[in-house]
């Protein structure tokens, strides 16, 4: 059977709501069958067991558990609080308090879902009674919440650099800039939005008020201190600064006295549901490389395309618009570990620097949780909204806007991404 076919049954499996991770090993399974014959599935379980357990993954289910108890542990209260008291005099300061909270929840979690789940529970509604439409408030939390995969630590950068062999540190240094644009410019957006439909602004700014929200905020930003400083300043790897994350969040969840047993039990279960999905897909992901590395695939595409083209930036405009298609329908974890293997041979090829790319294939997949059908992050947000996806999504147009120009800046202009990169490690 051949790639194409395989590539029929890996759909058809999709399309009849199979979960992704059983239909991309199902699909690869059928593959070996029937190129290599059955004795080729003597190693399967293995297979998937050693892909599963490298030791970089294992931030994975870390920093997924760190925002689960940084939310149990009412961390996120006082971060909203703080942020409020310094931008909430702005007119329709509340939207931007909400992009300004996930831009440091997403330095903790990683997960876009677990920022929305998290965030948007508590600020849909409040915007809401505000006078913030229900598309609007939807749109604004769920567009933010993507920050959390530009700006590290990031899950679905930690599953590229084990699919790319790329240093995951250097792809977190990489994903700073970019995170801080597209929080500029998302801040820009709700303001705008602000204006034309008159929201109020919340309070005036009080100096009293901030000092004292910084006062009771301060020990939570040891975890950006911790996690980015250890990282950047060569103290602990990746997977270290995402241990030492969990051990903080309870810190911290005990000395604000809002963590109890049942709290923490509920935050462990909720990170474990959410590292399951992502681990199981890494497993079956590996099934999958193997038949299609036997099949020649990645090497293959590379020499076609480099048959057509040798300029780097001609193959990245079309792996865009590729990854930009790809996110209409997967995951991003999903995504990453069934096309990443195949086009790394291409980049090489290229000359294009793997930190730069795993950059630009994290903004197409951000981009790719606010755009239907899939939109997992989009789709939470408005079930909390308790708003129409396709209401939301005209007025989320002009915030993916914002993502879809960052994208292009990295894209064509590298050094936006790699400056820092290049000055911290090369």
């Amino acid at each position: 059977m051949n790639v194409l076919g395989i590539f029929i049954v890996l759909v058809l499996l999709i399309c009849i709501n199979v979960p992704i991770a059983v239909a991309l090993a199902v699909a690869a399974i059928v593959g070996l069958v029937a190129t290599e014959g059955v004795s080729s599935l003597v190693t399967v379980a293995l297979d998937m067991y050693d892909g599963s357990t490298k030791f970089s993954l294992i931030a994975i289910p870390m920093f997924v558990l760190a925002g689960a108890i940084m939310n149990a542990g009412g961390i996120t209260d006082k971060l909203i609080n703080f942020v409020a008291s310094l931008i909430g005099f702005v007119r329709g300061g509340l939207g931007m308090v909400n992009i300004g909270v996930s831009l440091f929840f997403a330095e903790i979690s990683g997960s876009a879902v677990a920022d929305v789940a998290a965030l948007g529970s508590v600020m849909i509604p409040q915007m809401k009674k505000r006078g913030y439409s229900g598309p609007l408030a939807a749109a604004i939390t769920s567009s933010s919440a993507s920050l959390a995969i530009i700006i590290p630590p990031s899950i679905p950068m930690i599953v590229y650099g084990v699919s790319a062999n790329a240093s995951i540190e250097q792809l977190f240094v990489a994903g700073l800039v970019p995170g801080l644009l597209g929080a500029a410019g998302l801040m820009g957006v709700a303001y705008g939005f602000a204006c034309k439909y008159n929201l109020p602004k919340e309070e005036s700014f009080n100096t009293q008020r901030v000092k004292q929200a910084f006062k009771e905020a301060l020990p939570t930003f040891l975890l950006p201190v911790i996690i980015l400083g250890g990282i950047f300043g060569g103290y602990v790897t990746a997977t270290e600064a995402a241990g030492l994350a969990v051990l903080v969040s309870l810190g911290l969840g005990v000395y604000y006295g809002e963590i109890n047993v049942k709290r923490l039990r509920q935050a462990m279960i909720e990170g474990g549901i959410q590292t399951a999905v992502v681990m199981l897909l890494v497993a079956a992901s590996v099934l999958m490389g193997g038949f299609l590395t036997r099949a020649q695939v990645p090497q293959e595409l590379a020499q076609s395309m480099m048959d057509m083209t040798s300029n780097k930036y001609v193959i990245l405009f079309i792996l865009n618009i590729f990854f930009l298609v790809i996110g209409f329908f997967l995951h991003s974890v999903a995504a990453i570990i069934l096309v990443v293997p195949i086009v790394v041979p291409l980049i090489e090829l290229a000359g294009i620097d793997p930190v730069h790319f795993g950059l630009i294939v994290t903004l197409n997949l951000a981009i790719g949780q606010q755009t239907p059908p899939v939109a997992s992050v989009l789709i939470t947000s408005c079930s909390i909204a308790k708003a129409n996806i396709w209401d939301v999504s005209k007025v989320n147009v002009y915030f993916v806007a914002v993502l879809l120009v960052v994208l292009i800046m990295c894209t064509y202009i590298p050094a936006i991404p790699m400056f820092l990169v290049e000055y911290f490690y090369r």
